[in-house]
């Protein structure tokens, strides 16, 4: 019986990044925040020990192997902001009122959204939970929602 070598999809981890990965855990806290200062602009307001040693073996990685790209990254971040319980996003862009009525003309028809009460938009008798899924319905491919409907032309980000 042979044995088959562990699948990485590719990457390659450098023999110096396991080491690196592997330490973080035994480093006393002040040489974590070392490294934090190294990688970050500023600390984590309510930090712990797990999320200073998650983030900073994020970083490395990221480092080493390469960031996300920018698709997956706006689309992660729709995710969340649609997702989740904390409700921390200044994007003013996307806080569209009850009633309002957004039109999109797509492949030489013209779609009406409806933002509803509950917060989902509504079109043509359906409603959907986000933008995004209105327009992975209408395009059949996956859209960030607000870039499709022109919701964030002129934001700097």
């Amino acid at each position: 019986m042979t044995s088959t070598p562990p699948r990485t999809s590719g990457l390659k981890i450098t023999s110096a990044l396991g080491p690196q990965l592997d330490a973080l855990p035994t480093l006393p806290i002040a040489e974590l925040w070392a490294l934090w200062d190294r990688h970050f602009k500023i600390r984590p307001p309510h930090p712990n020990r797990r999320q200073i040693e998650a983030r900073i073996a994020y970083r490395l990685q990221e480092i080493e192997l390469g960031g996300l790209n920018p698709d997956t990254r706006n689309l992660l971040a729709d995710f969340g902001e649609r997702l989740s319980k904390i409700k921390t996003s200044n994007r003013a862009s996307t806080a569209l009122l009850p009633g309002t009525v957004l039109i999109r003309e797509f492949d030489g028809r013209d779609y009406q959204v409806t933002v509803a009460v509950d917060g989902r938009f509504e079109m043509d008798g359906h409603k959907y939970p986000s933008l995004s899924a209105v327009a992975k319905h209408i395009t059949g491919t996956q859209w960030s929602g607000p870039a499709f409907f022109g919701l964030n032309k002129g934001i700097n980000k």
